[in-house]
């Protein structure tokens, strides 16, 4: 699709709002017919000829969907004497778009209408969510994949070393110098396909392997908790975090911020209004260990056995009737075993609360 200028939209702190953008990777994508029938079906509702969803950047309307003339977001257009809209808010209450209708005709917007018009605007934040998520879920499970593949060459090089080494050793016995052959060619032919295998993960856009530098973790929290600041006002929930000096670690700093900002995500959307967040830590020898405890809704036993499995259906509901897609958990997972660390989750029970703890190596 294409961008068109931006006449006026009201923004709030608009850093994080541009930041909450780009996560939904929307921007100077390709058309989708899924966005094309939401504006569609928007334009049948009011019964006119134009429609469209538009992202604003810094400055800027990317356009994502259009049905009849290209108006863009253009709010002053003179030619078209009837415009109505909803904005798209991301579920901390960003507003990232809108969706319109227009018309060159004069007409009225009923109630009814600028109420559906609502519900599709919240239409194509679920599908930018679902996807997200999505995509989340797939890029940890595949860096995972692949750190394991390069982990699993030094085994197999070792053993095509060795057996180079046994085949040649003087006084070995054809037999043996033909078994020790066999177990190098082999073992050469798994290293090959290793290698192919890391050779297109090191195309894909996203890295496969952590980048490994010095991470302060009570800055990666903070960084969290502050870009979930209009989630927390919303339910009018605090954060108290008793860790008040740098913890340090190596690691890779963007795949630490998605764990803790998932989780921490998790502890506003299952708790009620007005609870308390608390975030603590421990460290013991060469490890560190971040627990994230709330007051909400708690895990059943049953719960327990099965959150980290994909699509798992659990008892425990969002408080405020918040989305979730059983994919956040799993995604955490990943980068937490990518780190080589550790992740559980503690729960006495329905309507208890919950702790959960990740355990990473400080190097």
């Amino acid at each position: 699709m294409h961008y068109e200028k931006a006449d006026n939209m009201i923004t709030s702190d608009e850093t994080l709002r541009l930041g909450k953008l780009r996560y939904y990777e929307i921007l100077s994508t390709p058309a989708e017919s899924a966005f094309d029938q939401i504006a569609q079906l928007a334009a049948e509702i009011f019964d006119v000829p134009n429609a469209g969803i538009g992202f604003q950047t810094d400055g800027d309307i990317f356009m994502k969907a259009q049905v009849g003339s290209p108006i863009g977001l253009s709010l002053k257009n003179d030619a078209f004497s009837f415009f109505a809209s909803a904005p798209i808010s991301s579920p901390e209450g960003y507003p990232i778009g809108l969706i319109y209708v227009a018309d060159t005709k004069f007409k009225t917007a009923e109630e009814q209408q600028l109420k559906m018009l609502g519900h599709l605007a919240g239409m194509v934040m679920e599908k930018l969510e679902a996807r997200i998520a999505t995509r989340r879920a797939l890029r940890a499970y595949d860096d995972r994949l692949h750190v394991l593949v390069h982990d699993l060459k030094n085994p197999m090089t070792t053993i095509s070393l060795q057996s180079e080494l046994l085949g040649r050793s003087p006084g070995i016995d054809d037999k043996a110098s033909l078994i020790a052959n066999k177990i190098n060619a082999q073992s050469k032919r798994m290293i090959d396909n290793l290698n192919d295998i890391l050779s297109v993960a090191r195309k894909e856009a996203h890295s496969f392997k952590p980048k490994k530098a010095k991470v302060d973790l009570k800055e990666v929290l903070e960084e969290v908790k502050f870009n979930l600041d209009l989630a927390l006002k919303r339910k009018n929930q605090t954060v108290l975090t008793d860790i008040h000096a740098p913890v340090e670690i190596f690691g890779d700093a963007d795949k630490l911020k998605v764990v803790f900002n998932q989780l921490l995500d998790n502890a506003i959307k299952f708790s009620p209004k007005g609870k308390e967040i608390k975030i603590s830590h421990q460290t013991a020898e060469n490890e560190v260990t971040i627990a994230i405890k709330d007051n909400g809704v708690g895990l059943t036993e049953e719960d327990l056995d099965k959150i980290f499995l994909k699509f798992a259906t659990l008892t425990a509901t969002a408080t405020d009737h918040e989305n979730t897609y059983a994919l956040g958990l799993i995604t955490v997972n990943a980068l937490v075993d990518i780190h080589k660390g550790r992740l559980w989750v503690e729960s006495d029970g329905k309507d208890l609360g919950a702790t959960f703890y990740v355990t990473l190596p400080i190097k």
